[in-house]
C-alpha cells in the first residue's frame, strides 16, 4: 500500500486505510449530517453558511492530502539523490554529530566552562603541591623531634636485643650451622 494514499488523520474513520482520492467527500452521506436533530447547527450559523464551511473544509483537506503526496515524492527523490551521492544515514548522522560538536566547542558557554575547569585544575594542582610540601616539612620536623628520636632509640635497642650485634643486614648464623659448600648445598 502506497504511504501517500494512506489517510493519516488520527480522527478519521479511514485511518490507515487506502483512500480513493477520486471520490469527493461531499458525495458520501454522513450519518448525523445537517438536518439530523442529533447534530444541530451551532447558534448563529445558517444552513447555507454551514454548507459553505463544509465545502471549504473539504477543499482544505484535499489540499492537505495533495501536499502530503508532494512531500512524500520529494522525500523519495531526496533519498534517491543521497543514495547516488553515497550519503548514507550513518554518514549523515556522523556529519551532524561532528558539526554539532564543533558548534558546542565554539559556543561561549563551552569556552567559559573550559576556562573555569582549567583554572580549577591549576588551583587544585597548586593546592596539592602546597599540601605535599607542608606534609613533608611536618614529617621532617617530627623526625627531628625529641619524641621521635626517643622512639627511634628504643626501637634500636629492641632490635639489638632481638637480633644481636650482627643485626646490620648480615644474616645471623648459629654456631651449629655450617656454611653451604658445593658438596653440601642448602637445598
Amino acid at each position: 500500500m502506497d504511504p501517500a494514499s494512506q489517510d493519516i488523520n488520527l480522527n478519521s474513520p479511514n485511518k490507515g486505510l487506502g483512500v480513493d482520492r477520486s471520490d469527493s467527500l461531499s458525495d458520501v452521506p454522513v450519518e448525523g449530517a445537517v438536518g439530523n436533530s442529533a447534530n444541530p447547527l451551532p447558534p448563529g450559523l445558517t444552513e447555507e453558511e454551514a454548507e459553505e464551511l463544509r465545502i471549504e473544509l473539504t477543499k482544505v483537506e484535499e489540499e492537505i492530502n495533495t501536499l502530503r503526496q508532494v512531500l512524500s515524492a520529494k522525500e523519495k527523490h531526496a533519498t534517491e539523490l543521497k543514495r547516488k551521492l553515497g550519503l548514507s544515514p550513518l554518514n549523515e548522522l556522523r556529519q551532524n554529530l561532528t558539526k554539532g560538536w564543533q558548534d558546542v566547542q565554539t559556543s561561549n558557554a563551552y569556552k567559559k566552562t573550559q576556562e573555569t575547569l582549567s583554572q580549577a585544575g591549576q588551583k587544585t594542582t597548586a593546592a596539592l603541591s602546597t599540601m605535599g610540601t607542608a606534609i613533608s616539612r611536618k614529617l621532617g620536623d617530627m623526625r627531628n623531634s625529641a619524641t621521635f628520636k626517643s622512639f627511634e632509640d628504643k626501637m634500636g635497642n629492641l632490635k639489638y636485643k632481638v637480633v644481636g650485634p650482627k643485626g646490620n643486614g648480615e644474616a645471623v648464623s648459629s654456631p651449629t650451622s655450617t656454611t653451604p659448600t658445593q658438596e653440601n648445598p642448602p637445598f
